[in-house]
C-alpha cells in the first residue's frame, strides 16, 4: 500500500523540513519490510482566494488532483478524532490487509479543510484540542506514520 502526505503549503527549507523528512525517510524504510511501498510527501500551493470558503474549496481542489484514484483518505482537522499510536497503526494495517492501493493522509491550510472534503475521508484525526502550526502538524504526522510502521513490524520504538 502506497502511503501519502498531502500538505497545503509549502515547507521552507530548515530544521522543520528537516525533521519531517527524516521520519518521512524512517517511515518509508519500515514500511517497506511490512507491506507499504513507502511515504511521499505532496505539497499544494496555498489559495490566494479573498474569502475561506472558496480558499478551502480551491485547495480541496488541488488536494483532489495530487491524489491517486481511490485512495483512502484520512484528514487531520481540529475537529476530528483523537486515536492512540496503536489505533493508527490498526487502522493503516487493516487497509493493508484489505488491499487498499493507498492512503493519504490530508493536512489543509490555515482555513482548514472544505466541509466536503472532511466528509469523503474515511477518519478525520486531530492531534489533541491545541492549535498546531502547520509545521508542526506535517512532523508530528510523519513522525505518528513513522510509529505506526514500527508498531506493526514489532519494532521496539514504540514504549507501552
Amino acid at each position: 500500500m502506497r502511503l501519502l502526505l498531502v500538505c497545503v503549503g509549502r515547507s521552507k527549507a530548515g530544521p522543520e523540513r528537516d525533521l519531517a523528512v527524516r521520519y518521512i525517510e524512517r517511515a518509508a524504510a519500515a514500511g517497506r519490510a511490512i507491506g507499504f511501498s513507502g511515504l511521499e510527501l505532496r505539497e499544494a500551493g496555498e489559495s490566494r482566494a479573498a474569502r475561506p470558503d472558496d480558499r478551502k474549496r480551491e485547495e480541496a481542489n488541488v488536494i483532489r488532483g495530487l491524489l491517486p484514484p481511490r485512495a483512502h483518505l484520512i484528514a487531520l482537522d481540529e475537529t476530528g478524532t483523537q486515536m492512540t499510536s496503536r489505533g493508527l497503526a490498526t487502522e493503516l494495517g487493516r487497509a493493508r490487509d484489505a488491499a487498499i492501493a493507498a492512503t493519504a493522509f490530508v493536512i489543509g491550510g490555515p482555513d482548514g479543510l472544505e466541509s466536503a472534503f472532511l466528509a469523503s475521508a474515511m477518519l478525520s484525526l486531530c492531534f489533541g484540542t491545541m492549535t498546531w502550526p502547520h509545521q508542526l502538524a506535517r512532523i508530528m504526522a510523519a513522525e505518528q506514520i513513522y510509529r505506526a510502521m514500527t508498531i506493526l513490524s514489532g519494532h521496539p520504538y514504540h514504549r507501552k
